[in-house]
């Protein structure tokens, strides 16, 4: 990159963030950046980071560094938006109760290493990574870069996120605990129903299915480590299927997911694929970088090597 093509510096910014978290490190991050030009934009409600930074790309044919902080529900947004946009580049402060894209794309998880490690590379090429593309029978249409998955993780992540708890939990740094209480209320009422899949045109099905996720990188729900094969440049998804089991085991397979150890379990199927469809007998919801969408049946495919990350 030459010195014609430096950059321009955008910070697009979810105050609202673990319980406005991200404000206040946003805050003391800029005071490293008074010698450095940026933009910067606040968001305010739900598609706001998709919707300005696709304005942004739209508007500036100029290569552009367009910096999420917030949670994964923000670089989610962002990453919406300049999809198909490749004079965009990436990078990312993480400031939610999850924050499994800078685990899942070895990035700095604390926030101002996350500043100097972007003061540090902001002009260096960027690494291409894969996403993921999705498409709901409801009409729903976007992309991820996390995971995609439906059944009871996707419900557990849905009650988590608009429960009224999750903001108190969050000023006291311990937001993760409501979703172990959802996950304690909804094991006694959840029915597992079959999960019909087809994987790269071969079809799979799975009787009393409790949920599938389709991972692009290793982790979700806060450091889960779901699928610890996954590569984000390998240009296919990593897929975990967790079916018959009893109410017991899926408590254990839960907390062994944080090491990777639920493969063990002959309940648990792990494979690769790079285009699948899915089917549940009976409607379930489906969440996207831990975003709740639609219930399926979806279809998604992976986009290889489709948008461009500032990482070491």
């Amino acid at each position: 990159m030459t010195l014609n093509d430096k950059r321009k510096l955008i910070f697009i910014i979810n105050p609202a963030a673990k319980n406005g978290y991200s404000l206040r490190i946003w805050k003391k991050l800029s005071r490293q950046l008074q010698d450095i030009p940026y933009e910067v934009f606040f968001t305010e409600k739900t598609n706001d980071g998709a919707n300005i930074a696709k304005k942004l790309a739209m508007k500036d044919s100029h290569p552009l560094l367009i910096v999420a902080v917030g949670g994964d529900g923000t670089i989610h947004e962002v990453i919406n938006g300049i999809m198909q946009f490749p004079h965009v580049t990436i990078a990312y402060i993480p400031a939610g109760s999850g924050n499994d894209f800078a685990r899942g794309f070895s990035l700095p998880t604390d926030p101002m290493k996350s500043i100097e490690f972007i003061e540090e590379l902001m002009d260096f090429p960027a690494t291409l990574f894969d996403a993921g593309t999705y498409t709901t029978n409801q009409g729903e249409r976007g992309f991820f870069v996390n995971s995609i998955g439906a059944g009871f993780d996707a419900l557990i992540s849905m009650r988590g996120n608009r429960s009224k708890a999750k903001k108190w939990l969050n000023s006291i740094s311990l937001g993760k605990l409501v979703y172990s209480y959802y996950v304690i209320k909804e094991l006694f009422c959840y029915r597992p129903t079959t999960l019909t899949l087809e994987v790269d045109g071969k079809k799979r099905i799975y009787d009393k299915t409790w949920f599938v996720t389709i991972s692009n990188q290793q982790y979700f729900g806060g450091g889960m480590k779901i699928a610890p094969h996954a590569d984000p440049r390998d240009g296919e998804f990593n897929i975990t299927v967790v079916h018959r089991l009893s109410k017991i085991k899926l408590l254990f397979i839960f907390m062994s997911v944080f090491w990777g150890g639920h493969l063990k379990y002959k309940e648990v199927d792990s494979y690769n694929g790079r285009e699948i469809s899915i089917y549940f007998e009976q409607p379930v919801r489906v969440h996207a970088d831990g975003e709740d969408i639609s219930e399926t049946p979806f279809y998604v495919k992976i986009l290889p090597k489709s948008w461009g990350l500032i990482q070491k």
